[in-house]
């Protein structure tokens, strides 16, 4: 058995978007381990006196339709006046073979892939000060609204050596933490990974959250940036709301990995990079 927590306040402005979205994310850590989410209890904190709660039914009916997607049965849950409105899910989950995939496990050799382009961040942000294209905000809540359980059901009948989900502290942070976990290091090859449509450029325009800036901050200390620009190095430290899955694969098992995630219809299956011996929990990033 294994079990999770996630919440948080509202990152897009449609109810039932929020929902999903909120559900997808506390979900994500499930199928990250391998696992099958099996229940669900439900958080929410409201502003009772200042939004009315048809608006929190569609919340609730947008996290609850995301959790019958899973296969996820709601069993109950807690509710608080709050002065800002918050919302998320407890969830309990099970690994048929009694082995879960942890990020402690990753190999020399191994290949990195990753299965959901990053900014979810940078796009927030920028919704939240009306600055970004129509189109960048949908992709964005469908990679943030889509389950990770596809993938998770790629890495189980292929077998790999570690995963993580790729949220609040971007992919460098969640990739350092496999790295330290595991007592490795890796190359990142940044023109690889697969971004949202718009976040360069708006990166380039300074729209970022103050989470990514301090996760850069973060990164800096085990990350060697060569002679990428500060925004691309922003973009890779940019904090996500239900991101993909980032897996260390035996490089033998890589197209397989691949195929098997195209197969479960992955929104990205992409390669980004190789786990190395030497500096263990340090990062390589190559700009070309």
């Amino acid at each position: 058995m294994v079990q999770t927590v996630d919440f948080f306040t509202p990152i897009v402005d449609d109810p039932g978007d929020w929902g999903r979205i909120a559900a997808a994310n506390a979900l994500s850590d499930i199928y990250a381990m391998g696992g099958t989410p099996g229940t669900a209890l439900q958080l929410i904190g409201w502003p009772r006196d200042k939004l009315p709660f048809d608006l929190l039914g569609e919340v609730i009916a947008g996290g609850v339709a995301k959790l019958e997607e899973a296969g996820c049965l709601l069993v109950g849950g807690h509710s608080v006046d709050d002065p800002e409105p918050k919302y998320g899910f407890a969830v309990t989950g099970f690994i048929d073979d009694g082995r879960p995939i942890t990020n402690a496990g990753a190999r020399p050799g191994d290949r990195l892939v990753l299965t959901k382009p990053i900014g979810t961040g940078i796009i927030s942000t920028a919704l939240k000060k009306g600055e970004v294209a129509s189109a960048s905000v949908v992709q964005a809540t469908e990679v943030m609204a889509e389950l990770n359980a596809g993938a998770a059901r790629a890495m189980a009948a292929v077998g790999v050596h570690a995963a993580t989900d790729v949220t609040g502290f971007g992919l460098l942070g969640h990739l350092g933490e496999v790295l330290r976990a595991s007592g490795v290091a890796a190359v990142v090859e940044h023109g690889v990974v697969p971004l949202i449509d718009g976040v360069r450029e708006l990166a380039r325009a300074g729209t970022v959250p103050g989470g990514t800036g301090r996760n850069l901050m973060a990164a800096e200390r085990f990350t060697d940036f060569g002679d990428l620009g500060s925004a691309e190095q922003l973009i890779l430290a940019d904090a996500q709301t239900s991101g993909g899955l980032l897996i260390a694969v035996a490089a033998s098992k890589t197209s397989e990995l691949v195929e098997a995630l195209t197969a479960e219809g992955a929104r990205a299956a992409a390669v980004i990079g190789e786990v190395r011996a030497d500096r263990p929990g340090t990062i390589e990033v190559r700009s070309a």
